[in-house]
Order: C-alpha cells, then sequence, then structure tokens
C-alpha cells in the first residue's frame, strides 16, 4: 500500500485531469439532491414521548384536593370561639390566607400559623416536576423538533453528518455519455478503448442518476478489468544466464529501469551483470556505471563507437564464464521511424542467437507515458524488430495523461512488468490493476 500511497501522490495529473472533467460533466445538467442515507435519522422515532408531557400537570393538582379537605377541620375545632375565626374562613378559600391573612391580624398567629405556612409548604409537587423537565430537553433533541433539526443536535451530528451536505447527480444519458467518450480520449485512451470503456460503463444503468464518486468507481472497474490479464512480472527461467534486452527510444528511462531492475534481482538474491550496450553515448555509460555500483552490480562495457551487437556477444560469454544469473544488456535510444536504428537492434538479436539460440529470453520496452498516442507505435514497431515480450512504463508522474497505458493493454495485450513514479531507486514496482486504476481515476482506495 506505500507504493500505491506513492503513486496516487504522484499521478496527480493525470487523477486531478479526470476529476475535473467528471466534475464538470456531472454539473452540466446535474441536479444536487440529498444522499439516500437521508430518511436515516431514526433517532427521531422517540417524538412518541411527547403525549407524556400532559400528564405531568394533570398529577400535581390530584394530590391538591385531599389538602383542602385537610384544612376543613381545623376551623371546626376551635367551634366553641365561633365569634372569632368564623368570619375568615366561611368568606375565603385558604388558599389566600399566605397573602393578607399574617398582615390583618397579627394577634392571631397562633391561630392562623398552623394553617396557612405548614400546608403550602407540604406542596413538594414541584419537585416531582423536575423529574419531568430533564426528560423534556432529551425527548426534544432526540424528537428533532424544529430547533433540534434546524441547529444539528448531538444526534444529528452523529447520524446525519452526511446527509447536510448534497450531492450533485445527472442522468445517464448520450449527451453525458458522448462527454464522457471525449473526457476519455483526452486522457490518451485511444479512440476504440475510451468508447468501449464509455459503453462498458453504461451497460445497464441509461436513465439513472450517477453522481461523481459513482463513475470513477465505474470507471476504476472497468480499467481494472482491462489492465488484469496483462498485470504479470518479468518471468525468471531456469536458465543461466537469463538474457533481457533492454529497448525504447531516446530519453524513455532504460538506463534507470535497468539499474532499479538489477537492484531488485540482486536483493532477491539474484546474481547480474549489466552490459552498457549504447556505445555512441558516453554519457549513457557513465550513468549506469552509477546505477550499478547503487545496486552493487558490476557493469560490462565496450570502447566508445564500438559495435552494440560484439558488445552484447561478448557480454553473455563473461555472464557464462561467471555462472550469473541474469545478463541484462542496455541499448542506445531509437525512434521507431529510423530504419537503420531498427536495423541495428534486429542485428543484436541475432548475434546473440548464435551464442544462445533461445536469447534474448525477455525482450523489455521502456516506454515514456509523457509521449501520449506515439507509445502505441512505438510498441507496434519495436514488436516486429526486437520481439518484445513485455513493457514497463516510467515517467507515469510527469503526465496528466496516463491513460495511454490502458490503450497499450486494451490494443496490445502484452504483460506490464512494472510501473515508474520517479527517479529514486525504489520507484518502480510491479503493477497493480486496481492500484493504478483507482489513482488513475482519482477514487477512493
Amino acid at each position: 500500500m506505500a507504493f500505491f500511497s506513492k503513486l496516487k501522490d504522484r499521478l496527480f495529473k493525470s487523477s486531478s485531469k479526470l476529476e475535473e472533467g467528471l466534475d464538470a460533466i456531472v454539473a452540466d445538467g446535474g441536479t444536487e439532491e440529498p444522499t439516500p442515507d437521508v430518511p436515516a435519522p431514526q433517532p427521531e422515532t422517540p417524538p412518541a414521548p411527547e403525549p407524556e408531557l400532559p400528564p405531568a400537570p394533570d398529577e400535581t393538582p390530584a394530590p391538591v384536593p385531599p389538602e383542602t379537605p385537610e384544612e376543613t377541620p381545623p376551623p371546626g375545632v376551635p367551634e366553641p370561639d365561633l365569634p372569632e375565626p368564623e368570619p375568615a374562613t366561611p368568606d375565603v378559600p385558604p388558599s389566600i390566607i399566605p397573602g393578607p391573612g399574617p398582615e390583618e391580624v397579627p394577634g392571631r398567629a397562633p391561630d392562623m400559623v398552623p394553617m396557612p405556612e405548614p400546608e403550602p409548604q407540604p406542596t413538594p409537587k414541584p419537585d416531582q416536576i423536575p423529574p419531568s423537565p430533564p426528560e423534556l430537553p432529551d425527548m426534544d433533541t432526540g424528537a428533532g423538533g424544529a430547533p433540534a433539526a434546524r441547529d444539528g443536535g448531538l444526534l444529528s451530528r452523529i447520524f446525519g453528518r452526511r446527509d447536510a451536505a448534497p450531492v450533485v447527480r445527472r442522468v445517464l444519458d448520450d449527451e453525458m455519455l458522448e462527454q464522457l467518450e471525449e473526457l476519455l480520449i483526452a486522457s490518451d485512451m485511444g479512440v476504440d478503448t475510451a468508447l468501449r470503456v464509455a459503453a462498458n460503463m453504461a451497460e445497464g444503468r441509461m436513465g439513472r442518476r450517477l453522481s461523481t464518486a459513482e463513475i470513477k468507481d465505474l470507471l476504476a472497474q472497468e480499467v481494472t478489468r482491462i489492465m488484469d490479464p496483462v498485470a504479470k512480472p518479468m518471468p525468471l527461467f531456469p536458465k543461466k544466464p537469463q538474457v533481457v534486452l533492454v529497448v525504447g527510444v531516446n530519453g524513455s528511462g532504460k538506463t534507470t529501469t535497468i539499474g532499479k531492475l538489477a537492484s531488485q534481482f540482486r536483493a532477491a538474491g539474484k546474481s547480474v551483470v549489466i552490459a552498457a550496450g549504447d556505445t555512441f553515448r558516453a554519457a549513457a555509460v557513465e550513468q549506469l556505471e552509477i546505477w550499478g555500483q547503487r545496486a552493487g552490480v558490476p557493469v560490462l562495457k565496450a570502447a566508445e563507437g564500438s559495435d552494440p551487437a560484439a558488445l552484447a556477444f561478448d557480454a553473455l560469454s563473461k555472464a557464462e564464464a561467471d555462472g550469473a544469473d541474469l545478463l541484462m544488456i542496455d541499448t542506445a535510444g531509437r525512434l521507431q521511424n529510423r530504419a537503420d536504428l531498427m536495423e541495428e537492434l534486429a542485428k543484436i538479436v541475432r548475434v546473440l542467437r548464435k551464442k544462445d539460440p533461445s536469447a534474448p529470453h525477455n525482450t523489455l520496452l521502456v516506454l515514456d507515458a509523457t509521449t501520449g498516442q506515439n507509445a502505441l507505435s512505438q510498441v507496434e514497431t519495436f514488436r516486429k524488430m526486437a520481439d518484445v515480450s513485455g513493457l514497463v512504463m516510467t515517467k507515469l508522474d510527469g503526465t496528466a495523461k496516463g491513460g495511454v497505458l490502458v490503450a497499450l493493454a486494451d490494443k496490445f495485450g502484452l504483460p506490464i512488468h512494472a510501473i515508474g513514479v520517479g527517479e529514486q531507486i525504489d520507484d518502480l514496482a510491479p503493477f497493480d490493476p486496481e492500484d493504478f486504476a483507482r489513482a488513475l481515476t482519482g477514487a477512493d482506495s
């Protein structure tokens, strides 16, 4: 997963281009709508407790009537002194006594004290009311009352966080499908591949409303389906030495790729020898020697301007004598439209086969992702002249059109052994179709 995160970070140009294009397509004619999770706020079901609130006040007046009959007997007790207390009790109910009573009759405090003061006090019914109010706020917030629904309580933040952000969706129709095809073609997937990918994505989904995230997932699944059959590591054979011929156009990253592969094979316990077959460019030999030192691998070289086919033959003889597991031969960069240079490459293959009829056992074509659709013609020409057996794609971190790898897999079906996303020795990794597809489309890991 470490390389996937690196790949996703480095492929920001490709993924951002596709993301921007998909966002624009969905926004053009799309409408906002809440996420399908909106009916999920089930915590709102507790509104039922609300009807329980009215009974609470009903319970408090109920105990009040029994108190009033208790207050009537005391006036009956002082009946012998009827002339004095009778006028106060019959005219006014005892509920008013706490107010004017004590002010009017200060001398009769002994008679009035037992009645007014203690009886209102035993109304601790307000203490029974507090238990119900604490329940009210909980029910209100859970019930999703008007204020709670607007402000968003704890439950709404937990369960309804995603509901707040509306999602833009657009109906998948012919117009949207055409825009999607144009975007894939602009991403260098090629016309045929783009049309096929778009058609497969739309199959059974016409008329449905799709969001950008859903389209990304569909696109990633379709790219993975195309790339899965070609994701194969470079095969290793019991034959010693196994000859690996590395070819490609100028500046595609052949020398760097050889150094990284040599380092990985050596780390796997294989003995590796490198032959600097680019005898026409002195800087190429020096660069290969630096990579050989980093990988801890010997580099065989010849005088500048010597025949590269002769060097390949001598290197094979030396590797056989040393019992090396692998011999990796670098070659000079050549354009696929230069017939003379392509013929020189074919000569190297013929000379190797004089020494070992099965050589080269692997012919790796290193492709620069920044070349776009030109990579298709490179594969076609190099296959004819050098019998290419596998591909390595480099510089995926420097292009906004990584879709060319999908077009190559769809058209030629050649194994893709590795991809490179940087200059460090560990920036080359086996090709993983799902990781590549999700990094290319910007879909989540």
